[in-house]
């Protein structure tokens, strides 16, 4: 019998203990991992193989983190990203998924709950990657303005452009989109598309924030994504507000 492939994940950590412990614990998951220290190494590695997901620090010498998150958008939107991370203010981890993360979990972390986060960050990159590979035929679509949603191909046109969605932007664009003019709360929204995971309110705020700016004609004054004060948001397929 073959073997299906074992995910490949980088883990970019400048602690050789804690890198050395995930090595060990996510070897023995069943997943091939891969181990660096500093981000310049970690692009090259990304650049030269294929992977499945990023395990990434954020405080690593010279360039940090977030540095190499920017890049990492830039050239592999696809990928799944989870940020280490020992700060605990808000606002590091906010900017983490303002750059692109699709996951963080701060430092000191539970073992559980790093596999966990690990096993659907995959599970929902595997179905993305399994759709596209099959080139089925689009068996659902969505479209407002001009952006078209291909939801079974985990793509997104606006106008003749594809858009670079994460997982987590899609997977919330979703929810509006099958939810029209209904007002959500935030808690509604955290609870339906996070889950159990960690997260918080001002996360909400901030993945919204970023499906304005990629699909709203005017970020700053949206038409789709609308702020319902005091309760939360509502999607408008019209454009009406």
């Amino acid at each position: 019998m073959i073997e299906p492939p074992r995910a490949r994940i980088l883990i970019v950590e400048d602690d050789a203990a804690i890198r050395e412990g995930l090595d060990l614990n996510l070897g023995l998951e069943g997943y091939q991992t891969l181990l660096c220290a500093d981000a310049d190494t970690a692009e090259a590695m990304l650049r030269s193989q294929p992977l499945d997901l990023l395990l990434l620090d954020v405080m690593l010498p010279g360039r940090n983190g977030f540095e190499l998150l920017r890049a990492v958008r830039r050239d592999l939107p696809d990928l799944p990203v989870i940020l280490l991370t020992a700060r605990a203010e808000e606002a590091d981890k906010v900017l983490g998924l303002e750059l692109g993360a699709d996951d963080y979990i701060t430092k000191p972390f539970g073992l559980a709950e790093l596999r966990a986060r690990v096993r659907t960050s995959l599970r929902r990159s595997q179905r993305i990657q399994a759709t596209q590979q099959a080139g089925q035929p689009v068996a659902d679509m969505h479209s407002f303005g001009d952006i078209q949603i291909d939801r079974d191909g985990h793509r997104l046109r606006r106008g003749n452009a594809e858009v670079p969605m994460t997982a987590r932007e899609f997977s919330l664009l979703l929810h509006f989109v099958e939810r029209p003019e209904r007002v959500l709360t935030r808690d509604d929204l955290l609870r339906d598309v996070w889950g159990s995971e960690q997260a918080t309110l001002r996360t909400v705020d901030n993945f919204v924030m970023r499906l304005r700016g990629k699909l709203e004609p005017d970020p700053d004054a949206p038409r789709h994504f609308v702020t319902v004060r005091g309760v939360g948001y509502r999607f408008s397929p019209t454009g009406q507000g």
